[in-house]
């Protein structure tokens, strides 16, 4: 079982590469798709996540691309994470904001999954799509 699908993984690296090449223009899919070696049909399903969601911004035609929404510092891994997977929580009962399973009074394991998934939300939360370029810096930053 793995924590972080292959798309979540790949989601990452995609914003990465956007910060990292950014010049303030449009970056054509394809050629994220080459310096990560993906396919750009994979990868169309993930810029499309994160477009809709408001994390990239993009553009149709000639001279379009895509480009980071804000900056790498406004970004943290959660939200990126939580875009392309959905919920993030180990168990279902705890993917809604109120937790209406009805074993929830009696079920044993309940507060080990909740501490579980606040370090997950606390690691992933703490950490800003900055933190994984090797040049942050929003001064850098054009959008």
């Amino acid at each position: 079982m793995s924590f972080v699908s292959t798309k979540g993984r790949y989601g990452l690296r995609v914003m990465i590469d956007l910060a990292k090449n950014n010049t303030g223009e449009y970056i054509p899919l394809n050629d994220i798709a080459k310096r990560q070696a993906i396919s750009e049909k994979y990868l169309e399903s993930i810029v499309g996540t994160l477009s809709r969601n408001g994390l990239l911004i993009s553009l149709r035609g000639k001279g379009g691309g895509y480009k980071l929404a804000k900056c790498p510092e406004e970004y943290t891994i959660l939200e990126i994470l939580k875009c392309i997977e959905g919920p993030l929580a180990p168990i279902t009962c705890l993917e809604k904001e109120v937790n209406d399973c009805p074993r929830a009074a009696e079920c044993n394991t309940l507060s080990m999954w909740e501490d579980f998934y606040k370090m997950v939300k606390d690691f992933f939360g703490s950490r800003t799509l900055a933190d994984l370029v090797i040049e942050p810096g929003c001064s850098d930053f054009v959008i």
